[in-house]
């Protein structure tokens, strides 16, 4: 099946561009381009940028980045891992569509290239968001049209914002998901903070976090989840492994990967235990 296609693409946004751009093609040195002011990609991931210039320096820039012509040279609407990859490979020069277009159209269009690549933050989307809001005075109807989401999708996105910061931060370093997040929002900031930490502590799913919240937000003391009694075969390997270390040793089984712990009572004892390991 065919991918659906995000927003009203570039042929609504900007009409003047033609289906052939290879003839408005021309080469722009790396120096000259800068990157979008307003890009809603905040980070960019090195290792894949290693592996784009490492095909660019073999293969050449087949799409061409979109530009704009600024004051001091260009900036870029559409294009910036490849800039970027570019610059990386060596490059001097690489082939570019500059176009006449607006702060509004600018913005718009790089949401939907970063949209389209599937792996835009959930909070750097919903930034996105907000500045075409903020800056541009788009409603929600306006901006789902844009960009080709549906208007409770950027309603959703746009909660998240609304996150105290410590939560956002276990947001954007993925510790918690966005599901897990829009669950956080009816707790005071002290309570979000006590869910989520539990939410990474016990690995709960958004279904788990929904219901402790709605027990918190009702008065009801959250439900403690069962705790699981080990398989006799965990507490056998514990038994074995504590009386070779000569300490108390703990089996943490979990759904895709496990822990083991070891305690120890000093260093001299953390040191028996390695010298004892190494054998």
């Amino acid at each position: 099946m065919a991918k659906q296609r995000l927003g009203r693409g570039l042929n609504a946004l900007i009409p003047e561009i033609p289906d052939e751009v290879e003839q408005g093609v021309q080469e722009v040195e790396i120096t000259a381009i800068t990157p979008n002011r307003n890009q809603p990609r905040q980070n960019f991931d090195k290792e894949k940028l290693e592996e784009l210039a490492q095909s660019i320096s073999q293969h050449g820039i087949v799409q061409p980045v979109l530009l704009r012509k600024v004051e001091r040279g260009y900036e870029i609407v559409a294009g910036e891992r490849r800039w970027r990859a570019a610059r990386m490979a060596g490059m001097k020069a690489i082939p570019a569509v500059v176009k006449e277009l607006d702060d509004r159209q600018v913005m718009e269009l790089a949401l939907i290239e970063n949209l389209q690549r599937e792996d835009l933050h959930p909070l750097e989307e919903a930034e996105a968001y907000r500045k075409l809001a903020d800056e541009f005075g788009l409603t929600q109807e306006e901006i789902s049209s844009a960009v080709g989401k549906s208007r409770p999708a950027v309603a959703n996105a746009l909660r998240l914002l609304t996150l105290p910061d410590p939560i956002k931060k276990l947001l954007f370093d993925n510790l918690i998901s966005a599901g897990h997040g829009r669950a956080l929002l009816p707790l005071e900031e002290k309570q979000q903070v006590i869910v989520a930490e539990k939410i990474i502590k016990e690995n709960l799913s958004v279904r788990d976090t929904e219901r402790i919240v709605n027990e918190i937000a009702s008065g009801k003391k959250p439900v403690e989840k069962k705790k699981e009694e080990k398989q006799p075969w965990v507490l056998e390997m514990e038994n074995i492994l504590g009386e070779y270390l000569g300490t108390k040793v703990q089996i943490i089984p979990g759904r895709k990967k496990g822990k083991l712990e070891i305690e120890y009572y000093s260093p001299e004892d953390l040191e028996r235990i390695l010298e004892i390991i190494k054998q």
